[in-house]
C-alpha cells in the first residue's frame, strides 16, 4: 500500500475503469456511466473495459457458470493486456460478476505503479460473491455508506475506506416537459423488498398501500412492469412526488441510486430517513423525510394540496443534486481520495 501523502501524479490522469454489464436497456443509465463523464469533464483520460460482456462474447455458452470455467482466465488475461498498453495511473474497479482477487492480482502485475480504487453500491458485503476478498487487493474502496457494511472492509484489511454518495448525471437526469402519460402524483420505482433481510418490511407495508391508490403508479412490483432507460427519466420528471425508501434499515449516510436519480430528475423527493441523512439534504428545505408510514402520507396529501411548496422543494431538491452530487464533482472525491487519501464535503465533517 501505497503512502497517500507521497502520492505525485501528472495533472492530466490515465484512468481506466474496470465494470460488468450486458446490455439491458432497463439499466443503461447506471452509476457506472457516470464517473467516467465525470472524470472526462475534468480533464483526464478515460478507458473502460466491460468485464462481463468480454466473457460472455468469448463464450458460446449461455451458462454463466460454465462460461467462467472455461473463459474467465482469457478474460483476465485480455484485461491485464489492455491495462499493461494503456499505463493507467488509476485502475477504478466496479464489482463485476465473475471479477475476482486473482483478476486484480494480474492487473497489478500489468500496472504495478497504478492506483487501485474499488466502488460498492450494494449493501451486506459478505453475501455479494467474492466481494470482500476482491477488495483486499485494493488500495481504496469506496461504497455508498458510512456505517457497519463500510466496517466490514475495515476490519477485513481494505487499507483505505471511504464513503462516496451516489452520482447523478445533469445532463440526462433533468427536469422535462414529458407526455401526459408519465404523469403522477405519487411515484414509486423498485422491487417490495430485498431477498436478503425478510424481517424488514417498512418498504414492502408501504408500498402495498401505494398500490391501492389511484394517484399513485407503481414500476417495478405488485405486478407491474420494469421500467429503465430514459423512460424512467420521464416518469420521474412526470411526477409530483417521488418516493425513496431503502430495503433496509438505516445504516448510517446508506441510499440507493433511487435518491440521487430522484431529485435530479426534478420530482419533490419523499426519503425514509437514515442516520446522516441531513448531512446529504436538509428535511423541509430539499425533499421531506418522514420516520413512519402514516407520516410520509400525511406529508403527501398536504404537499398534493399545496402546489407552490411542492414545486418549491422539487426545485430546491434538483438545484441540491445537480450542484453538489453530479458526476463531475464526485469524480473530483475519487481523486482527491487519490492524492491525499480523504476528501473535503459537508459530510466529512459529521
Amino acid at each position: 500500500m501505497r503512502n497517500h501523502s507521497e502520492r505525485k501524479m501528472s495533472r492530466s490522469k490515465r484512468i481506466f475503469i474496470v465494470f460488468g454489464m450486458n446490455y439491458n436497456p432497463l439499466k443503461m443509465l447506471s452509476q457506472a456511466r457516470k464517473l467516467p463523464k465525470g472524470f472526462i469533464r475534468l480533464g483526464h483520460d478515460v478507458e473502460t473495459f466491460n468485464y462481463d460482456r468480454t466473457l460472455l462474447e468469448l463464450s458460446r455458452f449461455k451458462s454463466k457458470a460454465l462460461s467462467e470455467r472455461l473463459h474467465k482466465s482469457k478474460v483476465d488475461q485480455l484485461l491485464a493486456d489492455q491495462i499493461r498498453a494503456y499505463e493507467p495511473d488509476i485502475i477504478y474497479i466496479y464489482f463485476a460478476r465473475a471479477l475476482d482477487a486473482e483478476s486484480v492480482k494480474q492487473m497489478r502485475q500489468a500496472a504495478p505503479n497504478a492506483v487501485y480504487v474499488g466502488n460498492d453500491g450494494d449493501p451486506w458485503p459478505k453475501l455479494q460473491r467474492n466481494r470482500i476478498e476482491t477488495a483486499r487487493e485494493l488500495d481504496i474502496l469506496t461504497a455508498t455508506n458510512e456505517g457497519q457494511w463500510l466496517q466490514e472492509y475495515r476490519e477485513a484489511g481494505v487499507p483505505l475506506c471511504a464513503f462516496l454518495p451516489n452520482a447523478c448525471d445533469p445532463d440526462i437526469e433533468r427536469r422535462y416537459d414529458v407526455d401526459p402519460k408519465w404523469k403522477a402524483d405519487i411515484l414509486w420505482i423498485g422491487k417490495l423488498s430485498h431477498h436478503a433481510d425478510a424481517s424488514e418490511t417498512f418498504r414492502e407495508d408501504l408500498v402495498k398501500r401505494l398500490a391501492r391508490r389511484k394517484d399513485a403508479v407503481l414500476h417495478g412490483c405488485c405486478g407491474r412492469p420494469k421500467i429503465g432507460g430514459m423512460d424512467c427519466v420521464y416518469a420521474i420528471s412526470g411526477a409530483r412526488i417521488g418516493v425513496s425508501v431503502n430495503a433496509y434499515g438505516p445504516i448510517k449516510f446508506c441510499h440507493s441510486d433511487r435518491l440521487i436519480r430522484f431529485l435530479a430528475g426534478g420530482t419533490c423527493v419523499f426519503a425514509r430517513r437514515f442516520t446522516g441523512a441531513e448531512c446529504l439534504f436538509a428535511d423541509g428545505k430539499h425533499l421531506r423525510y418522514f420516520d413512519e408510514i402514516d407520516e410520509f402520507f400525511e406529508l403527501a396529501d398536504w404537499y398534493l394540496h399545496h402546489e407552490a411548496e411542492r414545486k418549491a422543494l422539487a426545485d430546491a431538491g434538483m438545484e441540491r443534486a445537480h450542484k453538489e452530487f453530479s458526476c463531475q464533482r464526485i469524480a473530483q472525491y475519487v481523486l482527491d481520495l487519490v492524492e491525499k487519501g480523504t476528501y473535503d464535503a459537508p459530510w466529512t465533517q459529521s
